[in-house]
């Protein structure tokens, strides 16, 4: 006999969402209604000019559409990448435990930290550069910092261990049974690859590019260590305003610009996904 738990008992976690998620949403929304006026900081008002001055000023509309494509490139190869990690690791029986530790370590090191890292990797005479002139790929260092290459692949890998846990928990409840019945009755691997495996684990594809989209979007450190100054993304340009002008109305308008655009794709790509899983 099944028992139900108390409804009562989920309020605690509806109580710490709301003040941990939607106050911040409705104080944000509120500052990005208010005026502001450099001698008086920020003047109490009800007007949407902060979101005209934003989506009217090509400047940020061009940030806004960088930060859309950069997030798409950086979960395209987060899942390429991700994908087969999680399906070896999933499948593993000897070596699960050590490369779950290895996919998770990386949890543990900030995103700055990491940023670090790949300075050093990406400089004139960090490994990249002196691998590839050592193996005669190239003559001459090469640019590799402040471009959008640095900031697609430090990203991707700050995402990576995110898709690879998402994706191998949906493949762990896939059986190992249905593989083996595909290739009793003469399919190829790949062949119960695209239409078995792949099939199957589609949710969990779907969560892990959500996760992912929702991360880069995001994006603060990355961006700004490996981007530099002329690399703009919208995190950034929401603290620049906020921190180095101080215009608090804008970079809430900005920032809340910036949830619900990442929450509308993420909407559409959910309903795309039904819908084509239900034809």
């Amino acid at each position: 006999m099944q028992t139900r738990a108390p409804k009562w008992l989920v309020m605690p976690v509806l109580l710490v969402t709301g003040i941990t998620l939607l106050a911040p949403l409705g104080l944000l929304a509120r500052y990005s209604l208010n005026e502001f006026r450099p001698a008086e900081f920020m003047v109490p008002g009800l007007t949407l000019g902060n979101y005209f001055n934003a989506l009217g000023d090509e400047y940020y509309r061009n940030i806004l559409a960088n930060t859309i494509l950069m997030s798409v490139a950086i979960t395209l190869i987060s899942l390429v990448v991700g994908y087969p990690m999680a399906l070896f690791t999933a499948r593993s029986r000897r070596f699960k435990k050590i490369l779950l530790l290895c996919v998770i370590l990386p949890l543990f090191i900030g995103n700055a930290v990491r940023a670090a890292g790949w300075m050093i990797a990406f400089g004139e005479v960090g490994l990249i550069n002196t691998l590839l002139q050592r193996l005669g790929i190239i003559e001459a260092p090469v640019q590799i910092m402040y471009t959008w290459v640095a900031v697609l692949i430090g990203a991707a890998a700050v995402n990576t261990p995110f898709v690879v846990l998402t994706i191998q928990s949906v493949l762990e409840g896939i059986s190992a049974s249905i593989e083996e019945a595909s290739a009793s009755l003469g399919a190829i691997p790949a062949a119960t690859f695209f239409k078995v495996t792949l099939p199957l684990s589609l949710p969990g594809v779907q969560a892990a590019a959500a996760l992912s989209f929702i991360l880069a979007m995001n994006s603060f450190a990355t961006p700004v260590l490996l981007g530099g100054p002329s690399f703009r993304m919208m995190a950034p340009a929401i603290a620049e305003e906020i921190i180095a002008k101080n215009n608090w109305p804008s970079g809430a308008a900005l920032a809340f610009i910036l949830v619900t655009t990442t929450l509308a794709l993420n909407a559409l790509i959910h309903l795309a996904a039904r819908g084509r899983r239900g034809t």
